[in-house]
Order: C-alpha cells, then sequence, then structure tokens
C-alpha cells in the first residue's frame, strides 16, 4: 500500500490513536482540473433537510479513558461523554452534509486552501471537513493532553494503514494528502479518545458547499450545463440529482435524508 501512503511531514511528534482513512479519488476521469474565467457564470442552490427521528448521539463513559477530567469538560455532569453525528437545525435543515457538483471539468479557479483540523477538548473539528489531492492536512493540538495519529484506507477488501504517527505536538502536525483511485472519503478517531471523531470528503473542483445548521448550500459561478450533483452525510449516506443550468441561470435542487 505504498502508493496509499501520506508523505510524512517534518513536524516532531507528543499519545490518543487517530485514524485518518482517506477514501481517495477516482482516476477513472483521466482528466485534471483547469481554472479558467467563467462568464455568464450559474448558481446551484438548495436545502438539505432531514426527515424522521434524529438518532441519539453515542455514548461513552469517561472513567473507561485516559484525561477524564480534562475531556469531561464537555461531559454530562454524570461521567458521560456524547458524540453527535447528525445534527439537526430547528428547522430540519441537515448539517455536516457535502455537496458537489461531479464531472466540472473547467470552471473558476481552484484556490483550495490547505485543510485544516483542531483537536480542542477532545473533539477534532470541524466533524466534517474537505480535502483535495495533492494538498496539505494539517492536525493542530488545542489540549494539553496528549493525541496521536493513525491513518487508514479503507477499500472492499478491508483496511490498510497509511499513515502512523506516535503522537501529535502541541504544534501540530502536517501531511501531504496523496488521493489515489477510486477513494473520497476520510475518517479520524482517537483510539485512547474514541469519542473524538472527524469525517472528511475529498474533491476534485472548487464546486463544492459544507451546509450548516440550517441545510442550505449554494455554488455559484458554474459554467452553463447538465451536471450531477452529490451530497453525502457521513452516517446517513449519500443522494444524487442531475441539475441543468442556463448562462446567469439559478437552479434550486434540494436533498431529504431520512432516518434510518
Amino acid at each position: 500500500m505504498a502508493a496509499n501512503q501520506l508523505i510524512r511531514g517534518a513536524a516532531p511528534l507528543v499519545a490518543c490513536s487517530v485514524m485518518v482513512g482517506l477514501l481517495l479519488l477516482d482516476s477513472r476521469h483521466g482528466w485534471t482540473y483547469e481554472s479558467r474565467a467563467v462568464t455568464d457564470g450559474a448558481v446551484v442552490r438548495g436545502v438539505v433537510t432531514f426527515r424522521g427521528t434524529v438518532p441519539p448521539p453515542k455514548e461513552f463513559e469517561l472513567r473507561r479513558y485516559p484525561d477524564q477530567v480534562f475531556c469531561g469538560a464537555l461531559s454530562d455532569g454524570n461521567g458521560r461523554r456524547f458524540l453527535r453525528e447528525v445534527t439537526v437545525g430547528p428547522g430540519g435543515g441537515l448539517k455536516d452534509v457535502v455537496v458537489v457538483i461531479e464531472g466540472v471539468q473547467s470552471g473558476k479557479p481552484f484556490t483550495f486552501t490547505d485543510a485544516k483540523v483542531e483537536a480542542v477538548i477532545c473533539q477534532f473539528l470541524p466533524f466534517v471537513t474537505v480535502v483535495s489531492d495533492k494538498r496539505q492536512l494539517t492536525v493542530m493540538n488545542r489540549d494539553p493532553v496528549s493525541h496521536d495519529i493513525q491513518g487508514y484506507a479503507y477499500d472492499h477488501s478491508g483496511v490498510d494503514i497509511v499513515l502512523h504517527r506516535p503522537s501529535l505536538t502541541a504544534t501540530g502536525t502536517t501531511d501531504v494528502v496523496n488521493l489515489v483511485k477510486g477513494r473520497k472519503i476520510f475518517t479520524m478517531q482517537c483510539g485512547m479518545h474514541p469519542y473524538m471523531q472527524n469525517w472528511g470528503y475529498a474533491i476534485d473542483n472548487p464546486y463544492y458547499a459544507v451546509t450548516g445548521e440550517n441545510g442550505t448550500f449554494m455554488i455559484d459561478d458554474l459554467p452553463a450545463g447538465t451536471y450531477r450533483v452529490k451530497a453525502w452525510h457521513p452516517v446517513l449516506g449519500s443522494h444524487e440529482q442531475d441539475v441543468a443550468v442556463e448562462p446567469k441561470g439559478t437552479a434550486t435542487i434540494d436533498f431529504v435524508f431520512e432516518a434510518r
């Protein structure tokens, strides 16, 4: 699995096992996105909502894991820590959904910045992030307790370790994400603090958005054409729809995720 490995950064490392699984970009497209000026660009907007009973958060007993006092700052006061994987706003909007327009070969500049994840009070923030090929992913430790990093790539045949770091320094650690065929998702989990979890999605063009609690998204400056739009949630799965946009036009497309 050497081809799947992240290139290790030079930062020294400080102790919780972090799993980073990168499901990487599909090489079947055979093309590389090209930036160009877009005239009469279109807009795709919409709302992602949740229908049904919101699943309860996962529950963890702090006494079973180290750093109980510090990590207990976000507990229920009775020794339990929770991980909410599905967040729904007051109006039913679904948070943490990555909406991507797939197959865009050229368009507005791809000014994607390096991705960053922070360990804050024994949680990884944001819960969902976005990465792209050949970009740096930096994990920063804001806590006085230690967190180490392991990376895993998942495929149909099983799980392969692609990165292992014995520890994460307070100043953070950085790796270049080298994405290979067929994979688009990463997950992080702290082995010593298993309620520390994070998910992400790999993109290959700048036409994407991540929903907040109101579930809304807007993707602009899109060349006219017909596209496949995908909405992905780390726990609830994904939905896809086709959309056609005219020059200077606005297309509205909504997604509904059902309770499982």
